[in-house]
């Protein structure tokens, strides 16, 4: 069963931090790169961070410094490490398999909500 279950999310404060967990079933997390995107309300899902299953990474440009994605492939699971958050950081959080940025499976986890008000 293809299946994408994310967590973490809440109200956090300007400048404070937040980990995201990702937990996929084991035929997505087979896929070499996972990835994080996040939709802003109003505003189309993009593309956040990527991770492959050795460990390299790659980040939007807009949280370079700022989020740090890692994984434990034993679990099956991805983090999203955010620090120093920003309102324009609220959204809500996704994961997916990806190839470069495009994400793979059409069918969507809920999604954990990050709210970080001004």
């Amino acid at each position: 069963q293809v299946q994408l279950v994310e967590s973490g999310g809440g109200l956090v404060q300007a400048g404070g931090s937040l980990r995201l967990s990702c937990a996929a079933s084991r035929s997505i997390f087979s896929f070499n790169v996972m990835g994080w995107y996040r939709q802003a309300p109003g505003k189309q899902r993009e593309w956040v961070a990527a991770i492959t299953s050795g460990g390299p990474t790659n980040y939007a440009d807009s949280v370079k410094g700022r989020f740090t994605v890692s994984r434990d492939n034993a679990k099956y699971s991805v983090y999203l490490q955010m620090n120093s958050l920003k309102p324009e950081h609220t959204a809500v959080y996704c994961c997916n398999a990806c190839e470069e940025t495009i994400p793979v499976y059409h069918n969507w986890g809920q999604g954990t909500h990050v709210p970080v008000p001004s």
